[in-house]
C-alpha cells in the first residue's frame, strides 16, 4: 500500500511508518514537526518564515492584535496547499487529529477536501485533544483528566486555550466534517478511547506503536549505583495539564529527604532527540499525572526500562490484565508521589523488577510491527 500520514505530535506516526515499511509498504509523513520538538517528517509545513524571521514575527504580532488572524497558521496552510500536487494517489491517508494541519479551520476544510478528492480511504486518529474528548472531559465524570486543573479553577482558562479551542464552533464544525468523511476512527490509548466510547462514537482502539528494535533496554543496575537518578522533562506548553507542579513539589521533598541517595535531573523545552539522550541515564522518569494510560514519551521510556510515573489506572490494569505494576500510577497528590518515590529509593530492587516488566509489556503490547499490522487490518476493513 501507498500510505500518507498527516501530522506528527509524539513520534507515533514515525514509529508506525517504521513498522509499515518493515511490512513492505510505502509511507510518507507530512507535518510541522511540532515546533521545538522537531520530529522527523518527509514534507514539512513548519511556518519557518513567521517563526524564524524577526521582522515577520513583529508583523505577525501586530496583525494578530488588530485582526485576530494568526499568520503562522496561515503560513502552514499555504505550505500544505503548495504540496497538494504531490500528495495524490495514496491508498490510505491518516490524519493524526482533526486539526492535523494546524491552520485555520475554514482553510483546513478546503485543504482536506482537495486531499481527499485525490486519494482513497482516510482514517482519523484520536491520540490527543479533540472535540469529543474535550466535550466529555468538561462533563467532569472521570476521577481526573487533563482538564481537571481548569475545572477546579476557571481562572486558568488562558492556559487551556489549546485544549478548549476544540469546543469552539469553528473547530467543532471541522471535527464533524472530518469525522463524517473518515472511513474509520482510531484511538491510541484509554485516555481517548474512554471519552470517545462514552460520547457514543464507534472507534477502533490500537495501542501506540513503539520501535522495540531501535529502542534498547538500558536500565542500569540501581543496587550498584551510588545514587538513583530521577528525571523530569518539562514542557511549559503543557505544564499545568500534565500536573508537573506535583512532581516539582515532590522532588523538593525528596531532595531534602534523600540528598545523598538521589540525583535529580530537570530539563525544559528541549528537542525530542536531545530529550531522549538526557534521560538515558535515569532510573525513574516523571511523565505526567491526570492520565489513565501512558502517552508516547512514557511508553518509549518504559521500553528503555525506566520506572515511569504516569497514567496506570485501574482501567489500564484491567484492560491489559496485569498482575504486577509496569509503571507507577501518578496521582495529582504531592504526598502520594513522595511516598511512591521514597519506596523505590529505599527498595532499589523494585526499580529493577519494574524495569524488566515494563520492557516486556512494551514488547508484548506495543511492538511497532504488530501494531502496524493492526492498523493495516483496520484500514482494510473500513468502508
Amino acid at each position: 500500500m501507498k500510505i500518507l500520514l498527516v501530522g506528527e505530535y509524539s513520534r507515533l506516526h514515525n514509529s508506525l511508518k517504521e513498522g509499515l515499511i518493515v511490512l513492505g509498504h510505502e509511507v510518507t509523513i507530512i507535518g510541522s514537526g511540532d515546533d521545538f520538538k522537531k520530529y522527523n517528517v518527509d514534507h514539512t509545513i513548519f511556518p519557518k518564515y513567521f517563526k524564524k524571521n524577526s521582522i515577520a514575527q513583529f508583523v505577525k504580532k501586530v496583525t494578530y492584535r488588530i485582526t485576530g488572524i494568526n499568520l503562522e497558521m496561515t503560513e502552514q496552510g499555504i505550505r500544505f496547499y503548495k504540496l497538494l500536487p504531490i500528495l495524490k494517489d495514496y491508498d490510505h491517508v491518516q490524519l493524526i487529529n482533526s486539526d492535523a494541519l494546524e491552520t485555520h479551520p475554514w482553510l483546513a476544510k478546503k485543504l482536506y477536501k482537495k486531499l481527499l478528492e485525490q486519494n482513497k480511504k482516510v482514517s482519523l486518529l484520536i491520540c490527543g485533544d479533540d472535540t469529543p474528548v474535550m466535550d466529555y472531559n468538561l462533563k467532569n465524570e472521570l476521577k481526573y483528566s487533563v482538564l481537571s486543573p481548569y475545572l477546579e479553577d476557571r481562572k486558568l482558562k488562558n492556559l487551556f486555550q489549546y485544549s478548549l479551542k476544540y469546543t469552539t464552533n469553528s473547530y467543532r464544525k471541522l471535527f464533524k466534517w472530518v469525522e463524517g468523511h473518515s472511513n474509520v476512527l482510531i484511538t491510541s490509548d484509554l485516555d481517548y478511547e474512554i471519552p470517545m466510547q462514552r460520547m457514543g462514537y464507534t472507534t477502533h482502539f490500537i495501542p501506540n506503536p513503539i520501535n522495540t528494535d531501535k529502542i534498547k533496554h538500558n536500565q542500569s543496575n540501581s543496587k550498584k549505583k551510588d545514587k538513583i537518578i530521577i528525571f523530569l522533562g518539562i514542557n511549559r506548553l503543557s505544564y499545568i495539564k500534565k500536573g508537573i507542579n506535583f512532581f516539582e513539589e515532590a522532588l523538593e521533598v525528596i531532595k531534602d529527604k534523600y540528598n545523598d541517595k538521589v540525583e535529580i535531573v530537570v530539563t525544559e523545552n528541549v528537542p525530542y532527540a536531545e530529550y531522549i539522550q538526557l534521560y538515558d541515564r535515569a532510573d525513574i522518569l516523571l511523565d505526567q499525572v491526570y492520565g489513565y494510560d501512558q502517552g508516547y514519551n512514557a511508553l518509549e521510556a518504559m521500553a528503555k526500562g525506566k520506572v515511569v510515573f504516569t497514567g496506570a489506572e485501574t482501567e489500564f490494569i484491567e484492560h491489559y490484565t496485569l498482575t504486577k505494576p509496569v509503571a507507577i500510577n501518578a496521582l495529582p497528590n504531592t504526598q502520594t508521589i513522595v511516598k511512591e518515590l521514597s519506596y523505590l529509593i529505599e527498595n532499589p530492587t523494585e526499580i529493577t523488577e519494574i524495569s524488566k516488566r515494563a520492557r516486556i509489556f512494551i514488547e508484548n503490547e506495543h511492538n511497532y510491527i504488530k501494531i502496524a499490522q493492526k492498523y493495516l487490518d483496520t484500514w482494510k476493513k473500513s468502508t
